[in-house]
């Protein structure tokens, strides 16, 4: 996962998109529409975020998915769980505060995987994760969102300002549509985590990656 560029000259000037899977999902039926929206444009990786279910259901998901996502050049991330992502050998993991620490997220994953820290509405939290070697770190929720309970409100301010002072890229997250993503990506968000807002999307998918893009 590669951000727009920083002080340190980065690698491409322009916000991409970080999928997240729905809750729940047949993975069969899912991988048919998650290979119609990868097809429709640029997506720089795929969260699988599963809740309520069992080890084996995220293993069988991510079996599904993750080749998919992998033969397109996307990332596979693993939500909150540090051991399958090191298992199933996934490109990552990212946590929440209360799943793990960084330490120990990637004394699991190993030097080379991505770990990206949730990091709500903190920027001590975001510069203690940066400091301690986190690829990413995400902020939110900036809008109201009905996939998570959403524990903080973020500010766009809190994007400018991170933008402007740190090289480690940043997340945007919660509720974020086509309709309401350009004050983020003007604010220098690297990344756009999106899922209603692109799998419950009027028009498919497939639409909502060709909207975000052009976006970008």
């Amino acid at each position: 996962m590669e951000g727009r560029s920083r002080k340190d000259g980065g690698v491409t000037d322009r916000c991409r998109l970080y999928l997240i899977t729905p809750s729940k999902l047949d993975p069969k039926a899912f991988g048919e529409t998650l290979k119609r929206a990868l097809s429709a444009g640029d997506v720089a990786s795929l969260q699988l975020r599963l809740k309520d279910v069992s080890d084996d259901e995220i293993r069988h998901a991510a079996q599904a998915l993750m080749p998919i996502a992998q033969a397109r050049g996307v990332a596979f991330i693993v939500n909150d769980r540090p051991d399958l992502a090191r298992e199933l050998r996934a490109d990552g993991v990212h946590i929440g505060q209360e799943d793990s620490s960084y330490a120990a997220a990637r004394a699991f994953v190993g030097p080379k995987a991505i770990v990206g820290v949730s990091c709500h509405d903190s920027r001590h939290l975001a510069m203690e994760a940066a400091e301690a070697g986190a690829d990413y770190v995400a902020f939110g929720a900036f809008f109201p969102t009905e996939t998570k309970s959403a524990k903080t409100q973020a500010d766009i301010e809190l994007l400018k300002w991170w933008s402007e002072v740190m090289v480690v890229p940043c997340v945007a997250i919660g509720g974020i549509t086509v309709e309401n993503a350009k004050p983020l990506v003007d604010a220098g968000a690297d990344f756009l985590a999106v899922s209603a807002g692109v799998w419950n999307h009027p028009q498919g998918p497939q639409a909502a990656v060709r909207e975000f893009n052009k976006l970008f």
